[in-house]
């Protein structure tokens, strides 16, 4: 007869110590707060602050986290990148590289406080279209707003560059930055090729992503000097058949069958 009373008697302490470990979270469990949701996205830099002295931006300069662990951006002169390690809303910045145009002197200093600002750890806040990056003393940091990605029809996109098959190339020099191209939502295509104004009717087909302009353009006959002429001459001679296109959020790219073709970026960005 004693053993059934021991059996009993063990089972309130089996029931007990089953519920003091089930659920396991109490008030002194370990939170983990979520990563900040950065990747992805597009930002304008409206100001940086450096060693307590704030700036405003120029025109033109961004920062965008193209991908996990990875920032591109301008500083509205140069174009950089960096690696980016998110833990919580703790950013960890690392740059990599710089591009070396020439910048104007206001330019060139902004540029280095926008480095100097967007490096080491930061602590990250998400307001709504605001991102605020501040460095863990306070006294440096950046302010940022989203930047809307741009539509491929009714954009202004200004020609930056030219394409051949996998090489990248600055427009000649002394061609005046001119160069524009509007895709109408009637599928006109208009602007400007460096010196002439054009204009041609063109048909977009958004699932196979191609720009078949049905040219040649029709041109105003301004006289142009002759890196204007030696661009107007490409783009004309591109703006032309069909074209395949690629649009990443406020950059556009066109190119034809061998490859040959040009980079814009919408109006407003650098």
């Amino acid at each position: 007869m004693p053993k059934p009373r021991v059996l009993l008697a063990l089972v309130p302490v089996l029931l007990l110590t089953a519920c003091g470990t089930e659920g396991g979270g109490g008030s002194g469990a370990d939170t983990v707060s979520p990563d900040l949701p950065v990747a992805g996205t597009h930002w304008t830099v409206d100001a940086v602050t450096v060693d307590g002295v704030r700036s405003d931006a120029p025109d033109g300069a961004r920062v965008a986290f193209v991908e996990s662990g990875r920032a591109r951006g301008n500083s509205g002169c140069n174009t950089f990148g960096a690696t980016v390690a998110v833990n919580g809303d703790t950013l960890t910045v690392s740059p990599q590289e710089v591009t070396e145009i020439g910048c104007p002197a206001d330019r060139q200093r902004f540029e280095q406080e926008l480095l100097k600002a967007f490096s080491g750890r930061l602590k990250g806040k998400i307001d709504g279209d605001s991102l605020t990056l501040d460095s863990p003393d306070g006294r440096g940091g950046l302010e940022l707003t989203a930047e809307p990605a741009a539509p491929l029809r009714g954009t202004t996109w200004k020609v930056d560059g030219l394409v051949s098959g996998k090489t990248a190339a600055s427009l000649p020099a002394g061609s005046g930055g001119k160069a524009r191209i509007v895709i109408g939502a009637d599928g006109r295509v208009s602007g400007n090729l460096g010196c002439n104004n054009f204009a041609a009717s063109s048909r977009i087909d958004e699932k196979a992503r191609t720009l078949t302009v049905d040219g040649p353009a029709t041109t105003t006959r301004m006289m142009c000097t002759g890196p204007q002429m030696t661009l107007e001459t490409k783009l004309y001679e591109l703006l032309d058949g069909q074209l395949t296109y690629r649009l990443d959020h406020r950059t556009l790219t066109l190119t034809d069958a061998s490859g040959e073709g040009l980079t814009a970026v919408a109006a407003g960005a650098q």
